[in-house]
């Protein structure tokens, strides 16, 4: 991607980034916001690594599987989700001034298959990186570019590890050199929620208290609760049942039972603005009004008297209750 010059064109010249449009159409009205840099090719899996269905071709079958898993399917989450917490802290690590999303991408992907897993995100869909980059104003599912990041940016990394037939997912959002008080409000904030979240889990409760634990904590804090995109069952399957809201709605009755293993990821915006917007890329989608927001993930399993988070612990971006630590 072009950078800057040091002296701006006139609004009606042509814009300096090359995309054909005036300046006053293109970098000047989009002052402020992230702008989309070069996406690279799909990066190669070796013949060697186990991989997803929709691997080869993007296509991701229908299967339906069990919410309730099998001993031997946790123990296998268990080992996927502790590299998924791994591969996350040690991406975070790369996070400053200067360094692309790109980048951090390869970092992931390299790792990932160092490990003997697949990136989950990987032609999920067609998704064509191996992580998700939200910086900003990005909710969710940025792809990496060349895009450097900037002091003061914050940016959400979000890794998914396909190890041993099952999948292991969890985000944080990352401080880019210094932020504003406001930004580091915002982060805590929302890992905080997904925390008040998580000490609501136990079997025999409604899977809604989860989001009223998050809308509570969010608007008590004049922030806002992404509607749009919500957690997730999983386990040999990415995404499946149950859905997890992460705000209250009196009409989702799904009960919570020992054996379910899902993810609660809340996104939570700075404005109080729910709203969002997609770029024409289909994926990367930002707040309408393009105000900062975060997000944080675990993926857990439900025990007879509460929950194992299985992407949590020593050596985790988000170890434990904040209140805990």
């Amino acid at each position: 991607m072009s950078q800057a010059p040091e002296v701006l064109p006139n609004k009606n010249d042509p814009c300096w980034c090359g995309s054909g449009k005036k300046f006053k159409r293109c970098h000047l009205a989009n002052a402020g916001r992230v702008m989309q840099g070069t996406i690279s090719p799909m990066r190669y899996v070796p013949d060697n690594i186990i991989k997803p269905p929709y691997a080869a071709t993007g296509n991701v079958p229908n299967t339906r599987e069990s919410a309730i898993k099998s001993p031997e399917v946790i123990e296998r989450m268990r080992v996927a989700g502790k590299a998924a917490a791994e591969i996350l802290a040690k991406a975070g690590e790369l996070v400053r001034p200067g360094i692309t999303t790109e980048e951090i991408d390869i970092f992931v992907h390299d790792l990932t298959i160092q490990m003997g897993g697949y990136p989950s995100p990987l032609n999920y869909h067609g998704y064509p990186k191996s992580v998700c980059t939200s910086v900003n104003e990005v909710i969710c599912h940025g792809i990496p570019d060349s895009r450097a990041l900037e002091d003061g940016d914050i940016v959400n990394l979000d890794v998914t590890i396909f190890l041993n037939g099952v999948h292991g997912d969890t985000n944080a959002t990352f401080a880019v050199g210094n932020i504003s008080d406001e930004d580091k409000k915002l982060m805590r904030v929302t890992e905080e929620c997904l925390w008040k979240a998580i000490e609501v889990v136990k079997p025999g409760m409604l899977i809604n208290e989860l989001g009223r634990a998050i809308q509570i904590h969010a608007h008590e804090n004049n922030f806002g609760v992404v509607r749009m995109f919500t957690g997730h069952g999983i386990g040999e399957t990415f995404h499946t049942e149950p859905q997890v809201l992460h705000y209250f709605d009196k009409f989702d009755s799904t009960m919570i039972r020992e054996g379910m293993t899902f993810t609660i990821e809340p996104m939570i915006t700075a404005s109080g603005e729910t709203a969002h917007k997609t770029w024409k890329d289909q994926w990367t989608a930002v707040t309408a009004d393009f105000s900062r927001t975060a997000q944080y993930e675990h993926t857990m399993v439900v025990t007879a008297d509460g929950v194992d988070v299985l992407t949590a612990g020593p050596g985790a971006v988000s170890p434990s209750a904040p209140w805990n630590r």
